[in-house]
């Protein structure tokens, strides 16, 4: 094997996200296809040893966290999603903070920041996570250098937020290994244009991309997801708009099948729904730090949108369940509105 080769062990927690972790392989496997030598090789590791399930339910095969018969990492890459906001395993965390004193290059792939977090690995380290989890991160590890980015750098640890992040991290990778033009090449092979920074935005404003949606209701729609805590009333939202509320009422109906008070509730909910099940936090805590005032509202109003009490909602993905569900969405209740509308 070249002398050169980088090595990369992927530990894998259960439910963790398959494509994630393909995001991280294929730049990799695509850099040994282009380069006249192998670049880089890896292996799939475990503290239980055996199949690793992701939340797609494929099964990965995976050895022990030191297998003796393995190539040593030059870097670890944590892969983890659906529950890793409670996991706890302090023979992973002895390890990896381990691996951190010999200096390894640690990554951190979607909600395997939690992980890194919890084993006191990223305290004064810039990190980031998927965006739905982002407020518990930062809620519960206020030591984290928290920013809702695609993917960061910060001495030898790197972080990406999930989904497609992997691409632009694993090309940035490369490129400061291998050099830019072989990760041009690379992005070219995937179809990945352009290649993302690290501080591109995770996700947009709900709407924002649609040519159905009016100017000023995008504009409502972010002043609204930017004062979760605070909520800002209707006529405010319409001064710093400078539209009239019976003009912005009007296109929000027509643009989004309901009202902006009752968008306002979903964000806040969807918010709140975040906050329980990846944070400590008491449930009145909880609707105070989404707005709102009185906590039998706010446990009526979380009930009516997902079909569960604020207390029954303390894991993203019950254990019981066979598989996650994001219930509320805003994209929902703006289907059931036209349906009724329909109906009418």
């Amino acid at each position: 094997m070249p002398a050169n080769t980088h090595h990369i062990s992927f530990v894998l927690i259960p439910r963790f996200n398959m494509l994630a972790l393909m995001t991280l392989i294929e730049p990799m496997r695509i850099a040994n296809y282009l380069a006249p030598e192998k670049l880089y090789t890896w292996d799939f590791r475990s503290t239980e040893p055996g199949d690793v399930l992701a939340s797609n339910g494929l099964p990965v095969c995976c050895g022990a966290l030191d297998p003796k018969d393995a190539q040593a990492p030059d870097t670890i890459s944590l892969c983890a999603s659906w529950g890793a906001e409670t996991y706890s395993n302090p023979t992973l965390f002895t390890w990896l903070r381990r691996q951190k004193r010999q200096g390894k290059q640690l990554i951190g792939v979607e909600m395997a920041t939690y992980v890194l977090a919890k084993a006191g690995i990223l305290d004064g380290l810039k990190a980031t996570t998927h965006w739905s989890m982002f407020a518990g991160l930062t809620e519960t590890y206020p030591a984290v250098v928290a920013s809702e980015q695609l993917y960061t750098t910060d001495h030898h640890l790197m972080t990406c937020a999930g989904g497609t992040s992997g691409l632009d991290m694993m090309l940035h990778f490369v490129g400061r290994q291998h050099g830019q033009q072989l990760a041009t090449e690379i992005a070219s092979q995937l179809m990945h244009h352009p290649h993302r920074p690290p501080e591109a935005l995770q996700k947009i404003t709900v709407g924002s991309l649609s040519d159905g949606i009016h100017p000023d209701v995008r504009a409502a729609m972010q002043l609204i997801e930017a004062s979760i805590e605070e909520p800002l009333s209707v006529p405010r939202i319409c001064r710093k708009i400078g539209i009239s509320q019976r003009k912005l009422e009007r296109l929000f109906d027509r643009d989004t099948g309901c009202t902006i008070v009752q968008f306002s509730k979903l964000v806040r909910l969807q918010y709140a729904r975040v906050l329980l099940s990846t944070t400590p936090m008491t449930i009145r805590d909880v609707s105070v730090a989404c707005g709102f005032n009185s906590m039998s509202y706010f446990s009526s109003c979380f009930f009516g949108s997902f079909g569960k009490k604020p207390s029954e909602y303390r894991q993203s993905w019950p254990e019981n369940e066979p598989s996650p569900s994001w219930p509320g969405t805003v994209y929902s209740f703006i289907q059931n509105s036209n349906l009724l509308k329909t109906a009418r």
